[in-house]
């Protein structure tokens, strides 16, 4: 598969995840850095419990996987550079780890993203499953977003379920 052209790339920012009322199916929700849309994507409780993790600097006894693989990367000289969510096909999202030298890995994009908060890389999505997908949210609007900050701001990674 041919690298994405990176004009067709918006870098996106994760905003946070909460769990969807009432079906109590967890989302991540990301912004578009240089925009106004936001990025929707439901995910599983393991994940959004790894991606609350990271966003709250939580640091577990133990590696959790997303942390044995942001390691392992490391050990092996080939951290994690960018998380690109490349499509949306028949209600899936899917994504791509990319590392030093073209080498590109298909992943759930909720994985990805639990990776690339661990690692700091640079998480971006093509402009086509934004254009499908994002919701955009004019600043007159921001005060909902508002309130759905604040709402991160009191949810705890317990509200996800257990961690296996």
């Amino acid at each position: 598969m041919e690298p994405p052209d990176d004009t067709s790339l918006s870098e996106l920012s994760v905003v946070g995840v909460r769990v969807e009322l009432p079906s109590q199916q967890p989302i991540v929700l990301l912004k578009e850095v240089d925009g106004d849309r936001y990025l929707p994507i439901w995910i599983g409780a393991v994940e959004a419990t790894a991606i609350a993790f990271a966003q709250q600097g939580v640091v577990t006894a133990r590696p959790m996987t997303h942390d044995l693989l942001r390691d392992l990367l490391d050990a092996f000289g080939k951290p994690l550079q960018t998380v690109t969510i490349t499509e949306l096909r028949e209600g899936v999202f899917y994504a791509e780890l990319a590392f030093e030298g073209g080498i590109t890995v298909s992943a759930r994009p909720s994985d990805a993203i639990a990776l690339a908060m661990r690692s700091g890389a640079v998480i971006r999505s093509e402009e086509a499953v934004l254009a499908e997908a994002g919701i955009a949210i004019p600043d007159e609007q921001e005060d909902e977003v508002e309130k759905f900050r604040e709402f991160l701001d009191t949810v705890t990674p317990e509200d996800f379920g257990p961690e296996s």
